[in-house]
């Protein structure tokens, strides 16, 4: 199979999706690999990284597009890169249910393209692999993003997450028990701060104390609990996926407006269509913005900001996927492997995905994909 690995065209997206790591496994398996110059510079892979393990690089983004029949990329695509898809080609990435855009979805019915989200493949037992692996991340990274916006330079209240003697710690609320809000909760119990894991599921909170001890305490969520938490937040983390919806907002502008002056809002879930009502996507060179007096960090790609870490989970997660598409083809796959049907947005021109066509009112086809 001929696979295309194009430059990422979205804002300030850093990461790849294969590494040359990931390339090299499928040119050893026989498939053709075609690496667009550039694509791996800004993670720390150069194109004789790529040529050396038996990739043809390729100088034109339209023709990674026009050469290959399954693309393989981090975010999901343009309008112009939906425009350069066609019948019979299949395209790997995010497509972010909660930034779906109608034009693009549309390009790809109208060629007639097969879509998988990365997001949305789930495997019985382990849940969805490959978003846990940039969850991994993102809730490791979180401590620094909320410590470095907690500081008076950056507007915010003038505190430390770590407390010291006679000096209580930050308050830290985390909306949301699963990979993000356990790895974020272990992050920052690590350094010191006070924290409060919110969720409706008991059983993971549950695991989450048999892993963290007492070092952390847990709630379920209500209205009234939520309502009460976010009033003595000093940081509120919305790290909530509800699968095949747009996340919930858990937390109004009212209540936000009840939050202390300098306090700061992470939402994980911005690319789902975030927890709160206030939030709205940034961008890493402009991550924040200040609402009702509240620091809002919005960044739908955090850990593009950790590129090369984060290219390398992500070869790791897709590669034994992508190698069963290369090896099989598109329509085996899906036939033989059911998480690749959990995550199939379009089947050749027809939305297969019941949540995007609720979300665009586009109609839905049922498959028989055995």
């Amino acid at each position: 199979m001929n696979i295309g690995i194009p430059n990422e065209v979205a804002v300030e997206e850093r990461r790849i999706a294969l590494t040359p790591v990931g390339v090299y496994a499928l040119t050893n398996e026989g498939h053709r690999v075609y690496v667009e110059s550039g694509a791996g510079l800004s993670c720390g892979f150069s194109d004789h990284h790529f040529q050396e393990v038996g990739a043809d690089l390729v100088f034109s983004h339209q023709e990674v597009f026009r050469r290959s029949e399954l693309i393989v990329k981090v975010q999901s695509p343009t309008e112009d890169e939906s425009a350069f898809l066609d019948s019979g080609q299949n395209l790997f990435s995010f497509l972010n249910l909660g930034l779906a855009k109608r034009p693009v979805i549309e390009q790809l019915l109208t060629h007639n393209v097969t879509a998988l989200g990365y997001e949305y493949v789930q495997q019985p037992e382990v849940g969805q692999p490959i978003l846990m692996a940039m969850s991994e991340i993102a809730g490791a990274l979180l401590p620094q993003i909320a410590g470095r916006y907690l500081e008076s330079n950056h507007g915010g209240r003038g505190i430390s997450l770590t407390g010291f003697a006679g000096i209580p710690p930050a308050n830290v609320v985390i909306l949301g028990a699963g990979v993000v809000g356990n790895n974020a909760a272990r992050a920052f119990a690590a350094v010191g701060a006070q924290v409060l894991v919110m969720d409706k599921a008991v059983n993971k909170l549950r695991q989450l104390e048999l892993m963290l001890g007492k070092r952390v305490a847990t709630s379920i969520v209500t209205p009234l609990l939520i309502e009460r938490a976010v009033r003595f937040a000093d940081v509120l983390i919305g790290a909530i996926m509800v699968r095949g919806k747009k996340t919930p907002h858990l937390v109004s502008q009212e209540k936000v407006q009840e939050m202390k002056s300098g306090s700061v809002i992470i939402d994980v879930s911005i690319d789902q269509g975030g927890c709160f009502e206030t939030s709205r996507p940034t961008r890493l060179s402009s991550p924040i913005f200040k609402q009702h007096g509240v620091i809002h960090y919005c960044v739908p790609n955090i850990t593009a900001s950790v590129a090369r870490t984060a290219s390398h989970a992500l070869n790791n997660s897709i590669l034994p996927w992508v190698l069963q598409v290369a090896k099989l083809g598109m329509p085996s796959a899906l036939k033989k492997f059911s998480c690749l049907r959990s995550g199939t947005y379009l089947f050749e021109g027809k939305v297969a995905l019941k949540p995007l066509s609720e979300l665009l009112d586009i109609e839905l086809k049922e498959h028989e994909w055995v």
